[in-house]
């Protein structure tokens, strides 16, 4: 079976070179009876995977076994996995067989397995080692054959670092790794994976499919999706029911978007970044950087034309931004510059007792004419235009209604 066979029999969604690679390593090792550990962030879509793997596997026969190990409480834990003895604790009436001995002879899939506590590690190690446990107040080794598949979210060699999970038993589980990308890396498949969940609830709740215009598309794609697949596929869901407009716009779409966590302290911009989730706080640095750089230049082009004379620039000691660029005493306001020249020496009768150079210091103007300029040199291409400003797209479309551009 091919990698286009497994995504069809599991409707997997997408053509990333990422996704199919973990598909095909899943499809290379199923034959085998080796432990596979899957990795990848929460709502990517992990439980898959041991699906594939046990129906192509000489197992498939089998049970077919998973197991959350992060929703089963720390005391009850090693009763569910390896099963326990009439009257070995406080509630056992009766004795219990556990999951190990249930599945032998299939596979167990342990969801969340660097939630199990140390003590758990133990007894799961040693199965893995030699196929042998014993229940809970028992005293009688027992064999099983399972193939164990694990997956897990959180990163492990990190849980080790901590004493949280034993290195001996993720490097036994992790014969095998599977790494399912996150949804923003496989951004051509955010789309399709978008029109197939609207699909689905037109046909769920017997009403027409939403669609996206083209900005609305571009917001989509370019959305981090921290929650991946199961974000994407919730919000999908919530447009479907909420909107009556079937046809859904950028301006509706982000309303139902997260705000992406920003940069909380202030700091000076320093070009593009590969993070879109930049706080305006950042792009008011920029304007008052680009100030002082243009107050900068203007101060040198009156030293060229005024070569050999006299140049006094007052600095105002009020009125300054601290701390805001790389020499804080630079004033960014209003600044005096007098001239004079041994060739045409200034009457003070008949000039002010000072020239006055103006700049206007408006922060929003300068904001708007930062971002007509982007969106101008990218011909409308928002996208480009953030990325060029160091701006979220979110608050970039928040910025062009509001400065009225979009008109």
């Amino acid at each position: 079976m091919d990698v286009s066979d497994v995504k069809r029999r599991f409707e997997i969604i997408g053509n990333s070179p990422l996704l199919d690679h973990a598909i095909k390593v899943a499809i290379q090792v199923a034959p085998t009876d080796l432990t596979v550990l899957i990795s990848g962030e929460s709502g990517v879509g992990k439980e898959v995977f041991p699906k594939i793997i046990h129906s192509l596997s000489a197992r498939k026969h089998g049970q077919y076994t998973a197991v959350n190990c992060g929703a089963i409480p720390e005391g009850t834990i090693d009763s569910e996995l390896f099963g326990h003895e009439k009257g070995s604790f406080t509630g056992a009436t009766e004795m219990r067989k556990g999951y190990f001995e249930v599945a032998s002879g299939g596979t167990i899939f342990l969801d969340e397995v660097a939630e199990l506590p140390l003590s758990t590690q133990v007894r799961l190690l040693r199965v893995l080692e030699s196929g042998e446990f014993m229940k809970v107040g028992s005293s009688k080794t027992q064999k099983t054959d399972v193939r164990v598949v694990a997956a897990s979210n959180v990163n492990i060699p990190e849980a080790i670092q901590r004493g949280r999970f034993r290195e001996d038993l993720y490097y036994r589980l992790n014969t095998v790794p599977i790494h399912v990308p996150a949804l923003r890396d496989r951004k051509d498949d955010i789309y399709l994976l978008f029109r197939k969940f609207a699909y689905d609830f037109a046909e769920r709740y017997k009403m027409p499919a939403i669609s996206l215009d083209d900005d609305a598309q571009e917001v989509l794609t370019n959305y981090r999706w921290n929650g991946n697949v199961r974000q994407l596929k919730n919000i999908t869901e919530q447009i479907s029911i909420i909107e009556q407009n079937r046809e859904i716009d950028s301006t509706t779409l982000l309303r139902y978007l997260p705000e992406n966590t920003e940069i909380g302290l202030p700091v000076l911009f320093h070009g593009n970044t590969q993070d879109s989730a930049i706080s305006e706080r950042d792009l008011l640095y920029k304007v008052l950087f680009e100030m002082r750089q243009d107050i900068s230049d203007l101060k040198r082009v009156i030293a060229d034309l005024t070569s050999g004379t006299e140049i006094h620039v007052n600095h105002p000691t009020q009125n300054v931004l601290p701390h805001t660029i790389d020499d804080p005493s630079y004033p960014l306001v209003q600044q005096d510059v007098y001239i004079s020249t041994p060739e045409t020496p200034i009457n003070h009768e008949d000039v002010p007792e000072s020239t006055v150079i103006e700049e206007s210091f408006s922060i929003k103007k300068k904001e708007q004419e930062l971002i007509e300029q982007a969106l101008n040199k990218h011909k409308g291409r928002r996208k480009a235009a953030a990325d060029e400003l160091g701006l979220s797209e979110r608050t970039l479309y928040r910025k062009i209604k509001e400065y009225g551009l979009d008109q």
